[in-house]
This record gives structure tokens, C-alpha cells and sequence, in this order.
């Protein structure tokens, strides 16, 4: 009985111990992000239903996130671009790229090469991730929030949404930012028209401003 006591802690120790190494290596575990869930099981069948698509692979889907903040402070203060690459990173959970002036105007000061801003493209989970977090979280938080415009698709089914202070997003530290920021949010999606990815980003819960219905 001693015996197959000790050789029955001995594998229970050598479990934790695989379970530990596993867990320490570095191993990506796959996790089911909501809206992706959603836009398989719901938002698809929806769009088939309502386009009369006739195969799964036409029904439009988001592609991409592009999140891009351009910092012209930066002109006189580098140190700004880098709070903002710090806080771009923070809201977005990826490391952003700098972006740098193409060509210099002498009436800015900007110099060709300069540092001015920084970009982020999110895909797949992070993609979802951070629209989830946007639309039921952020957008809410800013004054008077009204709605987005349907005014801003660009013809090829993508839409831009400005946003004016990064502090919308609960994981900014009020009390330790320097400087106010805003950021442009293009979603690009694969319809062919803006009025599936209309319909497409509704159903995903962007909050598109109501259209008053006009009385005689």
C-alpha cells in the first residue's frame, strides 16, 4: 500500500510539474472571442437572409482594424510620440509601428524622416477583441454620444470613425497623461458595397446614429 501511495504522489507531482512547463511555454491557447462566435452563428445567416446570398463566402466579414494616431506635437516634443506609442499599445494590445513625414514643410517645422505618428492593424481575435471593447465600452463613455455618422463609408465598404480622446478607453490612467489625444479607427471589411458593410458592422453592434423618420 506505502508503495503505490508513493508512485501515486510521484505522477501527481510530475502532472503539476508538465502542467507548469506547459503553461510557462509560450504556447498561444486559442480562446473563443464573442463577437467572432456570434458573427459564425448569428450575423451570417442573418446577411444570407437578407441579401440572398447563396454561399457562405459571399457574405461579407470584417477584414481588418486599422488604428492610426497622428501626433503633430511630436514636431517639438519627441517624448509625446512616445507616450502615445505607450498608450496606443496599451488600448490595443499590439505593438504599434512609427510612422514618419514623407516630406518636409518648412511652415510646420516638419522635417523629412520625422516621427509624428503611430499605426496598429489588427487582426483576427485582437481584431474582434478590440471592436467589442469599442463599441460596448468606449464609444458609451464619450460625452453626449449620440451615435456614429453613416456618412463616413469611403465607397468600397470600409468606414472611418474619428475619436477625439484616447481617455475613453478604461485602460488609460487619467491622472498619468500628459497630452489629449485622438485616433482614426478605419474598419475594413470585404463587401462590395457600403450598405452590406452597413449592415455588416450594425449587426456587430456599432452604434450608427438613428435616422429621425420625417412627419408630414
Amino acid at each position: 500500500m506505502a508503495e503505490k501511495k508513493v508512485k501515486k504522489e510521484g505522477a501527481e507531482k510530475k502532472t503539476k510539474s508538465s502542467q507548469k512547463e506547459s503553461a510557462g511555454s509560450g504556447k498561444e491557447i486559442k480562446v473563443k472571442v464573442r463577437l467572432h462566435e456570434e458573427y459564425k452563428k448569428e450575423i451570417i445567416p442573418s446577411l444570407m437572409k437578407k441579401f440572398g446570398y447563396k454561399s457562405v463566402m459571399q457574405v461579407p466579414k470584417l477584414d481588418k482594424i486599422v488604428v492610426n494616431m497622428g501626433v503633430g506635437a511630436a514636431v517639438a516634443d519627441q517624448k509625446i510620440l512616445e507616450e502615445a506609442v505607450k498608450e496606443l499599445e496599451t488600448i490595443t494590445g499590439q505593438r504599434p509601428s512609427v510612422r514618419k513625414a514623407k516630406k518636409a514643410i518648412s511652415n510646420f517645422k516638419l522635417r523629412e524622416g520625422l516621427k509624428i505618428g503611430a499605426i496598429v492593424t489588427l487582426r483576427r481575435e485582437r481584431m474582434y477583441e478590440f471592436l467589442d471593447r469599442l463599441v460596448n465600452i468606449a464609444l458609451p463613455r464619450v460625452r453626449d454620444f449620440r451615435g456614429l455618422s453613416d456618412k463616413s463609408f469611403d465607397g468600397r465598404g470600409n468606414y472611418t470613425l474619428g475619436v477625439k480622446e484616447q481617455i475613453i478607453f478604461p485602460e488609460i490612467n487619467v491622472e498619468k497623461i500628459t497630452k489629449v489625444m485622438g485616433m482614426d479607427v478605419t474598419l475594413v471589411t470585404t463587401a462590395n458595397t457600403d450598405a452590406e458593410a452597413f449592415e455588416l458592422l450594425s449587426a456587430f453592434g456599432v452604434p450608427f446614429m438613428k435616422k429621425e423618420l420625417k412627419t408630414a
